[in-house]
C-alpha cells in the first residue's frame, strides 16, 4: 500500500497520468479504502513507463534432471578386472518395413470408411439430419457489428474504476451515458472516434445518484442508433 501511494504522488507530482483517477487512488490508500486491481495496474503501468519501475518477473523454473539408467554389476564383472563399473541403457526404435506400413495406412483407410458408415446409420435411426459439428468461431474474427459498447468487467463497488470502450461505423464523436436502476442520470459524456471507429473512457463508480445498488445500465448513441448494456452495482 505504501508503495502505491509513493508512485501514485511521484505521478501526480511530476504531471504523468489522468489526475482525477490518480487523486481518487491517493484518497483511498490514505483512508485504508479497498483499491480494485484496475487502479493498481493503472498506477503500475504509468510508473514502469515515467518512474523507471521494472515490471515483475517470475522466478525461472529449473527442468528435472532424469538420471540415467544403471544395472548392478554381474559376478562375471566384478571378477574382471578392467570391468566396467556401470551400464546404461540404449534403446533403438523399431524399424517398420515398407510393406507394414502400406498394411497399416490401408487398415486405417478401411477403419474410417467404417465409421462414416456407422455414423450414417446412427444419423438415420435417431432422426438426425445434419451431422455436420458447428463451425466454432474465431475469436479474432472482426467485429461486423455498426455499434458496439462493453465495459471490462460485469459488477463494480463503490469507488471503483469503469472502463468503457466500443466501436462505431459513424463518424464524428458517441454520447455515453450510465442510468441507475431507478432510470436517472448519474453520468454522461461525448467522445470523439479515432480513425478506425474506436471510442474508449474512463467513469468512476460513485457520487450523487450511487447511493444505491442493483442494475446499472449504460448506453452509446451515435446519432443513427442506441445501444445498450447492464452491470451491476454495490453501494
Amino acid at each position: 500500500m505504501n508503495d502505491l501511494l509513493d508512485d501514485v504522488k511521484a505521478l501526480l507530482e511530476k504531471d504523468f497520468g489522468d489526475d482525477r483517477i490518480l487523486k481518487q487512488i491517493r484518497r483511498a490508500c490514505e483512508n485504508n479504502e479497498v483499491i480494485s486491481n484496475f487502479e493498481r495496474n493503472y498506477v503500475r503501468k504509468l510508473a514502469e513507463k515515467h518512474l523507471g519501475r521494472k515490471p515483475d518477473t517470475p522466478a525461472p523454473v529449473e527442468k528435472p534432471v532424469v538420471p540415467d539408467v544403471v544395472l548392478p554389476e554381474t559376478e562375471s564383472a566384478q571378477n574382471t578386472p578392467y570391468a566396467q563399473k556401470t551400464q546404461t541403457i540404449k534403446t533403438e526404435p523399431p524399424r517398420v518395413s515398407s510393406a507394414s506400413s502400406k498394411n497399416s495406412k490401408l487398415m486405417i483407410g478401411i477403419g474410417g470408411v467404417a465409421l462414416v458408415v456407422i455414423i450414417a446409420i446412427a444419423a438415420s435411426f435417431s432422426g438426425i439430419t445434419n451431422v455436420t459439428p458447428d463451425v466454432v468461431k474465431n475469436p479474432t474474427d472482426t467485429v461486423t457489428e455498426s455499434l458496439v459498447i462493453q465495459t471490462d468487467f460485469t459488477s463494480y463497488n463503490n469507488k471503483d474504476i469503469i472502463s468503457i470502450n466500443g466501436v462505431s461505423d459513424t463518424g464524428g464523436s458517441v454520447n455515453l451515458s450510465i442510468e441507475n436502476q431507478k432510470g436517472e442520470l448519474v453520468w454522461a459524456e461525448q467522445l470523439s472516434l479515432k480513425s478506425d471507429g474506436r471510442y474508449s473512457t474512463l467513469a468512476i463508480a460513485g457520487g450523487p445518484g450511487w447511493e444505491s445498488s442493483g442494475t446499472y445500465t449504460i448506453k452509446v448513441d451515435n446519432g443513427a442508433e442506441t445501444k445498450s448494456s447492464t452491470f451491476s452495482f454495490t453501494a
